[in-house]
Order: C-alpha cells, then sequence, then structure tokens
C-alpha cells in the first residue's frame, strides 16, 4: 500500500439525467437532482440539486436553471463539472479532510454512448478532481445492483428506465450479448403528461408539476386493482390566462404516456429478437429485471409481462439499483476490471 493509497477515497457516480447519486465508503451520501442555476450576468453557478430545483420554472432573468445532461449524456460541460464538484464537496466525510483526497470515481455511462461523450464524462471528472477514472455501462451496473450474477455463464436480460434513456441489454459472461438503447424514458413521460394537460384540458403546466402528477397517478395500465385517488392539478388556462385547477385521473395518465410505452415495448422485443438462441432460453427461464425510477410507474412491469409472455421482476429500491451496482463494481474493482472502459 503505498502513500498515494492513504490518501486516496474511492467514489461510485451514477450520473443520471434527472437525479445524481453518490456512493461513498458503501452508503449512498448524495442523491440530488441533476440541476444547477447560474447567474447569467456573472456566469457563476449559484445553486446545485434540490436547493436549484427547488427555482426550477421559477427564475427571473438573470438567473437560468440548467440541466447539464441530456439523454444519458453531458450535454453542458461547463455546468455538469460544477455541479460533479459541488455534489462531491457536499461529501460529509470528505468536509473534514484538510487536505483533498485523491479521487478513484466509477462512473456508469450508457450503452449506446459515443467514444466522444466518454470522453466528455471523463473529462469532467478529471476536471472536478478524479486521478483514476472507469465508466462502467448502466445496464451492467443495473444488473450487478439487482444481484444478478453477470459473470456466470447465463443469459440475463436487464431494462433500466432512467430519466434520458431507456436501457435494454442481455448480458452474459460479463459482457452485453444484445443491448438496445432508446431516448424514451421518464423525461418523455413527463413531456407526455404536459402535452396532454395543454390538449385535452387546456391547462398549461410546468415541468415540475408534469412530474409530480407522474408520481402521483402516473400508470401504464388504464385497469388497476388499487388505481392512486384523482389528483388536483394547478396550472394556467391557455384559453383565459388565468389560474385554474382541475381534478386528473390515472386513466387519463395512463393514455398520456401509452405511446410511449408502445416504443419501449418494441425496443424490448427488438433487443429479444437480436438475443442467441441459448441465451433466450435462460431468459425464458429467468424472466426479466427492470431498474431505474421510470420502472416505478404503476403496472408497467405487468404490462410488459403482457407483451414478451415473460416473468418481470422490479428491482428493490429502483431508483437506487445502478448505483449500488456502481459501488459494487468499486468495491470489488479487481473482480470487475475486465467490464469498465
Amino acid at each position: 500500500m503505498g502513500l498515494f493509497d492513504l490518501f486516496r477515497e474511492d467514489i461510485a457516480i451514477d450520473l443520471g439525467t434527472a437525479n445524481t447519486l453518490i456512493i461513498h465508503n458503501d452508503k449512498v451520501v448524495v442523491d440530488a437532482p441533476s440541476i444547477v442555476a447560474r447567474d447569467r450576468t456573472t456566469g457563476k453557478i449559484i445553486a446545485v440539486g434540490q436547493q436549484a430545483r427547488q427555482m426550477h420554472g421559477k427564475t427571473h432573468e438573470n438567473i437560468k436553471t440548467i440541466r447539464p445532461l441530456k439523454d444519458g449524456v453531458i450535454a453542458d460541460f461547463e455546468a455538469s463539472e460544477a455541479m460533479i464538484r459541488e455534489m462531491i464537496k457536499s461529501i460529509p466525510s470528505l468536509k473534514k479532510r484538510l487536505i483533498p483526497p485523491a479521487l478513484r470515481m466509477v462512473i456508469c455511462i450508457p450503452s449506446g454512448i459515443t467514444e466522444v461523450e466518454k470522453r466528455a464524462v471523463r473529462d469532467s471528472a478529471q476536471h472536478a478532481g478524479a486521478r483514476e477514472v472507469y465508466l462502467i455501462h448502466e445496464p451492467m451496473a443495473a444488473a450487478i445492483g439487482t444481484g444478478v450474477d453477470v459473470q456466470e455463464p447465463k443469459g440475463n436480460m436487464i431494462i433500466d428506465i432512467g430519466g434520458g434513456t431507456t436501457e435494454i441489454a442481455v448480458l452474459a459472461l460479463g459482457g452485453i450479448v444484445a443491448d438496445k438503447s432508446i431516448k424514451v424514458a421518464g423525461d418523455v413521460f413527463t413531456n407526455d403528461i404536459s402535452y396532454y394537460m395543454r390538449t385535452q384540458h387546456n391547462l398549461y403546466v410546468g415541468e415540475r408539476t408534469a412530474e409530480e402528477i407522474k408520481i402521483q397517478i402516473g400508470s401504464a395500465l388504464d385497469d388497476l386493482e388499487n388505481g392512486p385517488e384523482d389528483m388536483a392539478v394547478q396550472g394556467r388556462d391557455l384559453l383565459t390566462g388565468k389560474p385554474k385547477q382541475i381534478m386528473v385521473t390515472y386513466k387519463e395518465i395512463a393514455k398520456a404516456l401509452d405511446k410511449s410505452i408502445m416504443r419501449i415495448e418494441d425496443a424490448i422485443m427488438e433487443a429479444l429478437s437480436m438475443t442467441p438462441p441459448e441465451l433466450a432460453a435462460d431468459i425464458y427461464n429467468s424472466g426479466i429485471y427492470m431498474a431505474g425510477g421510470g420502472s416505478m410507474l404503476r403496472g408497467l412491469d405487468k404490462r410488459v409481462s403482457m407483451k414478451t409472455d415473460l416473468p418481470v421482476y422490479v428491482a428493490e429500491d429502483p431508483l437506487r439499483a445502478v448505483v449500488r451496482g456502481t459501488g459494487i463494481a468499486l468495491k470489488n474493482i479487481g473482480k470487475f476490471n475486465f467490464l469498465m472502459s
């Protein structure tokens, strides 16, 4: 063990379009929205994470809220770098250190990412203070976090529905055999709800309200056994310009999300059609695993199961499955080294 190891800290990051999660010493120490607020006049970052989210959609012209990641990849390099740096600074045990530690990071990335986008993630992490940066694909991290043994000679299918992308992958022997990455996920669901409210109810709602509707009464099926209660939604009437409130049912939201969910179903069927027959037999026996915040949508597991005729299992605490897997890969970096780039 060298001197470098004494001052080294290991952190695992799930750099998500909607939320960023950080694991340090086997604990989730940061779970914050991937959003920053910037002062337009000075260009300085004035808030990150939860504080910036509270400003989102409520700012005046001197403050701009930015979501630095789009579709799972970095869209605003400076903002993402500032966000990573501030979130690392907020880790309680690192705050107390007199000398800033040398960081070793494992960051998860979408499976459909390009080399240029990979470099952007790596550069952002290095500028935020990382000495060593390892990248692991999201479906792989999600599978590890769900408890799947990715190294055995057996086919497993994982669907990770995040904020920006839906990652569908068939894994075997520690590698991705077939994968499909589509840009239909939580953010598209939120936009679908906004669009539905405008076209069906002439009600203009903000992104935060649409997301709240998705969480409270979002559904993939219009016939649930124990459906959620109707929800009161406030927004601006497009005809009169006045603030207005209406009641919305989960059946309406199921209708609003139907087309996007069909696109996810088509992508799942495409990934299954690319799967070698031996692995398809394994998946028939083991079923499909789902992770990511989008998999918490009511009835989605049942709908995917009906489409594929396979059992579907949602990971325990699906929001944190990816970062949990990234943390396990970091802890056993020798064992999982071949999975990382």
